[in-house]
C-alpha cells in the first residue's frame, strides 16, 4: 500500500489541454516556464507569445498544447490541488485515530509549501504563490458552470470532500463539514495573501502559525 501511494501521479482533466504537456520535453518546459512567468508577472501580463519567446519556440507551439491561457491557469491550479491531494493521502493514510488524522491533514493543507524533488519541472513554491494570488480567477467567468459540469474543478472538489470526511470522522453530528473544509482550504490561501500584502489584517505571520490557527479553528468548531 505504501509503495502504491508513493507511485501515484497527478492526473489532470484532459479537457484542459489539447496535448498532454507531461508527455513531452517541450510540454514540460511550457509548464515550468509558465509557472515562473505567472508567479513573477501575474496572469494578466502573461501570454503565450511571451511564453513561446521564453522557451525558444513559436507561439503556435504553445497553442498546440493549450487552447488559451485561462485553461492553462486552470491546468496549473489543478496540478497544484492534485499534488496537494497526493500529499494529504500520503501523510494521513497510516493514521488510525480520527482526531490525529484530522490535525495532520490540516497541517498538510495549511503549512508553507516547500519544493518537492519528485517533480523536477515543477516549482511547487512558485506554483503555490500563483494559487495564493490567482486562485479565484479560474472560477470567476461566465463559463464556470459549464466548466464545472465538464469536470475542470473535480480535483479541487475532491480535496475539499476528503477533508470533510475527516471532519465527519471526528464528529459525525457536525452539520457543516463541507463548508468548514472549503473554508479551511480557501481561508489558508487568503491568510497567506494577507500576510504578504495586508499584514495588519492577520496575526498569522510565521512558519507554523497558519497551521496552529486552523487546527484551533476546526477543533473548537466541531467540538461535541
Amino acid at each position: 500500500m505504501d509503495a502504491l501511494i508513493r507511485n501515484m501521479e497527478v492526473s489532470i482533466n484532459p479537457g484542459l489541454y489539447l496535448k498532454d504537456p507531461q508527455t513531452t520535453r517541450l510540454g514540460k518546459r511550457m509548464v515550468s516556464y509558465g509557472i515562473a512567468m505567472i508567479s513573477e508577472m501575474g496572469v494578466e501580463k502573461f501570454n503565450f507569445r511571451k511564453l513561446g519567446q521564453e522557451i525558444g519556440s513559436n507561439e503556435s507551439s504553445v497553442y498546440r498544447y493549450f487552447e488559451n491561457k485561462h485553461k492553462f491557469l486552470i491546468y496549473l491550479c489543478s496540478w497544484y490541488w492534485g499534488w496537494l491531494e497526493l500529499r494529504l493521502v500520503q501523510e494521513t493514510h497510516a493514521i488510525s485515530d480520527p482526531s490525529s488524522r484530522l490535525e495532520h491533514a490540516i497541517d498538510t493543507l495549511t503549512r508553507p509549501v516547500v519544493t518537492d524533488a519528485s517533480y523536477e519541472h515543477i516549482d511547487e513554491v512558485a506554483l503555490h504563490q500563483i494559487v495564493v494570488n490567482e486562485y479565484s480567477k479560474p472560477f470567476l467567468t461566465r463559463e464556470v458552470d459549464q466548466q464545472n459540469r465538464d469536470g475542470y474543478f473535480e480535483i479541487y472538489k475532491r480535496l475539499v470532500h476528503r477533508l470533510a470526511d475527516m471532519i465527519r470522522a471526528v464528529n459525525p453530528e457536525y452539520p457543516y463539514s463541507v463548508s468548514l473544509s472549503s473554508s479551511v482550504i480557501e481561508g489558508s490561501l487568503h491568510q497567506f495573501f494577507l500576510e504578504q500584502h495586508f499584514p495588519s489584517l492577520t496575526e498569522l505571520e510565521g512558519v507554523r502559525n497558519h497551521t496552529r490557527f486552523f487546527i484551533h479553528l476546526v477543533t473548537n468548531t466541531i467540538r461535541k
